[in-house]
């Protein structure tokens, strides 16, 4: 039986993860994986447990944001659907090379080092604010679907929808911000459905999972988080098309930065 002050952590965390998948095309992984570790870790489960099952957590509830995130997208014509089906291929086999092979194998506290540093790398360029070339456009078909297996791969392995590296790529080749935004949100289906597949299957045999795991997944905390992230995703998209976006990110840099040090004190 799930106890009501965990019900109301995670109805507070699945709100604020949904309104931000919403707002800036982020599945909510880098808020919910520091999260989703210390609330495992202070009902007993070991360290690098409980981090492996934030982020297998964090991605499946991925899943169900997207879905609701990218339907409020799709509405405005924020997505570039062409774009999505020509990354999907490449992002599903990073995927499942990342939560089938290199997931079940690294200790737990090497991938809170790593989700320490990307957080940490995506903090910091939301803050510089970089411009890119007028003249720089999406790359061909195998450049896509390179792109796409990075995207996936690393996603796989911070339990992130991989929007901190789709929407920065997307910049960079000058798709416009309101797009880049939508289609990091569709291209956070995909990426949820491989790896979450994979996080099930690696951790089958794991010893001491708690009560509720689903291989790698603690099921608890995906119920709550999803319901309330998917009423709250909608309301995210219209504060996306309506408030300054720029000095929003700014702000969430800052957030960022902190719940990178929180992971790194785990790592050491």
């Amino acid at each position: 039986m799930i106890e009501p002050t965990l019900i109301l952590e995670l109805l507070l965390l699945g709100s604020v993860t949904g309104f931000l998948a919403g707002l800036l095309g982020i599945g909510g992984g880098m808020i919910m994986v520091p999260f989703i570790t210390f609330i495992l870790s202070s009902r007993g489960v070991s360290d690098s447990l409980a981090i492996k099952m934030a982020i297998a957590t964090s991605m499946a509830t991925i899943i169900f944001t997207s879905l609701s995130s990218v339907r409020a997208h799709h509405q405005r014509g924020a997505v570039q659907w062409p774009l999505v089906t020509r990354l999907a291929p490449g992002i599903v086999l990073g995927s499942f090379v990342a939560s089938l092979g290199v997931f079940s194998y690294v200790k737990g506290q090497n991938l809170a080092m790593f989700f320490a540093f990307f957080v940490g790398f995506s903090a910091f360029q939301m803050l510089r604010n970089a411009k890119p070339k007028p003249s720089r456009v999406l790359p061909g078909p195998a450049g896509q679907f390179s792109a796409g297996g990075l995207i996936g791969f690393l996603s796989g392995l911070v339990g992130a929808g991989g929007a901190f590296i789709s929407v920065p790529f997307m910049l960079w080749c000058n798709v416009a911000m309101h797009h880049a935004i939508g289609t990091a949100a569709a291209l956070g289906f995909p990426i949820a459905v491989a790896n979450v597949s994979g996080y099930i299957i690696s951790g089958w045999n794991e010893q001491n999972l708690p009560d509720g795991a689903f291989g790698y997944i603690f099921v608890p905390a995906l119920v709550v988080i999803a319901t309330a992230s998917v009423l709250v995703a909608p309301l995210g998209v219209r504060a996306a098309h309506a408030l300054p976006v720029g000095k929003l990110k700014r702000l969430f840099s800052l957030l960022l930065f902190g719940l990178a040090a929180y992971m790194l004190s785990k790592a050491f």
